[in-house]
């Protein structure tokens, strides 16, 4: 459970903002998006090699 202590004289928006914050740094909902279906362990390796292919040709790009 996130615990976010408000301040005092801080905005409701303000202390919603850092527990919004929070709770992506938590990745609590990619991993519930990725537990919805099941993805083979090759699939997911295979992904990863293309992701990273794409990222090194997109570094040399920008290099050159």
């Amino acid at each position: 459970m996130l615990i976010v202590p408000v301040k005092d004289g801080e905005s409701i928006e303000r202390a919603l903002k850092r527990y919004k914050r929070k709770y992506d740094r938590t990745k609590v909902l990619r991993e519930l998006r990725e537990r919805q279906q099941f993805t083979k362990p090759s699939v997911k390796r295979r992904q990863e090699i293309l992701r990273a292919a794409h990222k090194q040709r997109m570094q040399q790009e920008n290099e050159a």
